[in-house]
């Protein structure tokens, strides 16, 4: 039998091969004894070993299942994603991850639409922006418009999280797209909502310093209980699960919910804007 040498320094594609080979062979499994504890074919797990075809969410997260590596620094999945969107910020993909398991949602945005109830045309302008400034790529730009749609899917289940999101009144102020793509998302955000699982306020400019939180923030609790948050700059972002951190964070996430206006009263604001009236 033929055993094709890797290199792992190949390509991020080849180190997900090299590495799922290695975990293999310890166990003592052939591809077959894989491809069926994780319900592929021997050629798909081939493939992906020898960088031919890259890895995928729902492959990743089999394998995790199969490894006992679910929701682990080590986990296919996140190595997966960082594949995917390598060009995001450090800490995000890994955030994602997260995201998609948390049984509550808590977001602060200033000046966009949060990606999680942003329309596909919202998305898409904010990503053509960044190839026009030499930012991205149009291939980046792609994978950022389909992490959007990716994230979103993630909170249709069974049991979806509920999702708090306080944004800062720029974010449905800020003209994005024109007035076609602007009425859309903000008649999106009406509609969003409406759901039974989700809280949305406006912080307007009227708090002025008794805003608690000057840059975006997510903050995720996860099925133990445990909170992680996200939070990054301009060219940098942070994943912190400290306590010592965290809390304060929280609790200034709280802090700003008492002081923006009430679901009713944003949406009252949204509507208005839809209309034409400051």
């Amino acid at each position: 039998m033929n055993r094709n040498e890797l290199n792992p320094d190949a390509s991020p594609q080849a180190a997900y091969g090299a590495r799922l080979r290695s975990l293999r062979e310890a166990r003592g499994w052939t591809q077959d004894d894989l491809a069926e504890r994780a319900e592929y074919s021997s050629v798909h797990v081939s493939a992906v070993e020898n960088a031919r075809k890259p890895p995928t969410l729902r492959f990743s997260r089999s394998l995790d299942r199969v490894f006992g590596l679910e929701g682990t620094a080590d986990s296919f999945e996140r190595e997966y994603r960082e594949i995917k969107h390598g060009s995001l910020l450090e800490g995000f993909p890994e955030y994602v991850g997260y995201e998609g398991r948390a049984v509550e949602i808590r977001q602060f945005e200033i000046g966009i639409i949060p990606g999680l109830l942003q329309t596909p045309e919202y998305a898409r302008v904010l990503a053509e922006s960044g190839v026009r400034r030499g930012a991205i790529t149009p291939e980046q730009a792609d994978e950022r418009v389909s992490l959007v749609a990716e994230r979103q899917a993630a909170l249709i289940r069974p049991r979806p999280p509920m999702v708090f999101v306080t944004m800062d009144e720029s974010c449905i102020r800020r003209p994005v797209g024109g007035r076609s793509v602007m009425d859309a998302q903000l008649a999106r955000l009406v509609e969003w909502a409406e759901l039974p699982n989700t809280l949305l306020q406006v912080a307007p400019y009227e708090i002025g310093e008794r805003r608690t939180l000057n840059l975006p923030v997510n903050l995720l609790t996860l099925p133990d209980r445990s909170v992680i948050a996200y939070a990054e700059s301009q060219a940098q972002g942070h994943l912190d699960r400290e306590n010592t951190s965290v809390m304060p964070m929280l609790t200034a996430y709280h802090q700003l919910q008492a002081e923006a206006l009430s679901q009713a009263t944003s949406v009252a604001m949204i509507e208005q804007l839809r209309k034409g009236t400051p």
